[in-house]
């Protein structure tokens, strides 16, 4: 027996049904009739984009064998969307099926409002035996066991890529140098799989830090890009010139190219543009070899026909698009995520659903397929009939937000609305333009036709469709959060 194995069977000893900060009684579901509960595996990684998956052809040498594997035996979500693009506020959007506003987990620094219910709390009400194993970082930086889980094992706020230390059910646990914290927490969520009370439905929650900068690959995948050519995107180059002016970019937009989260300057100068690219796909194989052994396992016990995988980013990740890095903007690479979901029993292979899909819609979606009503302060809404082929009229718009942080404050508030073509972004208490793309004509988001007369009509529509839905879900105040800690000066590298 291993030191993994030796701790999970401790940990799983010593299960109780308590729901730390919740009586039992607070949390109260409803069965849906007729519905099998189904082991659940939710894959989370950091930082991944839409598109660079090998079955996207975005990366012609990316190769990412087993996310295209998913693909093949599954569906491809090909419009998936976070509500915010950013780690904290997204992952508590997926949790609880709220926006920002309302579960007001709206930075990285922002506390866990107690009150929040997260989904994994309603699967332990139904029976389930629940497992969160990887990165949380949301509250506080924190490691301690949260609400909503039988079984336990986290790192302080981002971790590490080799020799992490880990809370594994409230006991500290730290690996040497050359240990890389994908392969752990893979071995973690395959001994938990394989040590569970076999008399109950599982839920596992895998939450990678990969691909979070700064990248650093597994040794294995260290170098293996290093002399491939990046393939650059045609905006990169945008805002470096005057040319941004005839595009109607928003000057801040221009500003950030030589900011921390611009091409010229990303992260105060401590990565070339294309290392940067590389390494980014070089730490992601190991995400995609951690999806890999998942399935092998399942197969290995027959249990991958009948058990429900989702694989799916927290937010995108800008990769030159206007001469920016890293999220928190609207643009399409920045919100967009992958999203994959494979059940050969359920899912149709090589099934591709184009409908706009959200963060918010995984926990009523992971609820349903566990048997359970989705509860009334969600805000999502389930996809499982989607995933069935089932003919459901589905949101023919989506919504986005984001909140200026002290700490980051090149990019000011954000608001979209986005619809099957057109995108519409409002940016309050900055003395810039606003944004109008026509996402079919112009797909990169280069032409900003806010002054357009042609758009006038419909940008006045979904202007008052963004308020119309802030009214409608109690999110007419920006929540303003106490911050931890003084300001640091801006020039300090350390202040990622």
């Amino acid at each position: 027996m291993n030191k993994t194995q030796a701790i999970l069977l401790t940990g799983l000893a010593a299960m109780s049904f308590t729901i730390p900060g919740k009586s039992k009684q607070d949390i109260k579901i409803e069965k849906l009739k007729g519905v099998k509960p189904r082991n659940v595996i939710f894959i989370l990684s950091d930082d991944h984009r839409y598109d660079f998956m090998s079955f996207m052809n975005k990366v012609p040498w990316l190769q990412t064998p087993n996310m295209d594997r998913m693909a093949a035996m599954g569906a491809h979500m090909q419009n998936a969307f976070v509500t915010t693009s950013l780690c904290s506020p997204s992952r508590a959007s997926i949790l609880t099926g709220q926006y920002a506003h309302t579960h007001h987990i709206v930075d990285n620094s922002a506390p866990e409002p107690k009150d929040n219910l997260y989904f994994p709390q309603y699967l332990q009400k139904a029976g389930y035996q629940t497992a969160f194993i990887g990165k949380w970082h949301m509250g506080s930086a924190s490691a301690e066991p949260r609400k909503g889980f039988d079984h336990w094992v986290s790192f302080r706020g981002q971790g590490q890529y080799y020799g992490c230390t880990f809370n594994v059910d409230g006991k500290e646990v730290t690996y040497g140098k050359d240990d890389y914290t994908s392969k752990i927490l893979t071995d973690y969520t395959i001994d938990f799989i394989k040590n569970r009370n076999k008399k109950k439905p599982f839920f596992v929650y895998l939450s990678h830090k990969a691909v979070h900068a700064m990248f650093e690959p597994a040794k294995q995948d260290s170098g293996k890009y290093k002399d491939e050519k990046i393939p650059y995107p045609d905006s990169y180059y945008l805002t470096a010139t005057g040319e941004y002016r005839k595009h109607n970019v928003p000057e801040w937009v221009a500003d950030q190219r030589s900011s921390w989260h611009g091409v010229d300057y990303m992260y105060h100068g401590q990565f070339k543009f294309e290392d940067f690219y590389k390494r980014y796909c070089e730490t992601l194989l190991s995400v995609d070899r951690s999806i890999g052994r998942v399935l092998d396992y399942l197969k290995e016990q027959g249990m991958l026909e009948s058990t429900v995988v989702f694989y799916m980013g927290d937010n995108g990740f800008m990769m030159g698009e206007m001469g920016l890095i890293d999220k928190r903007q609207s643009y399409e690479p920045s919100m967009r995520v992958p999203l994959l979901v494979s059940c050969p029993e359920m899912i149709k292979p090589e099934t591709k659903i184009p409908q706009m899909v959200l963060n918010i819609d995984i926990a009523p979606t992971i609820l349903e397929l566990a048997g359970v009503k989705e509860p009334e302060q969600m805000q999502g809404r389930s996809f499982a009939p989607l995933l069935r082929g089932d003919h459901v009229t589905w949101r023919d718009k989506i919504f986005y937000e984001y909140f200026w942080e002290y700490y980051f404050p090149q990019t000011p508030n954000v608001y979209a609305v986005r619809t099957d073509r057109y995108k519409f972004v409002y940016h309050p208490g900055v003395w810039d333009a606003d944004e109008f793309y026509d996402l079919r004509e112009d797909p990169g988001e280069t032409w900003n036709l806010i002054a357009a007369p042609e758009h006038q009509e419909m940008i006045h529509k979904m202007r008052g469709e963004i308020f119309d839905w802030l009214e409608s879900t109690d999110g007419m105040q920006i929540p303003l959060k106490r911050l931890i800690g003084p300001r640091r000066d801006w020039k300090y590298k350390g202040l990622y």
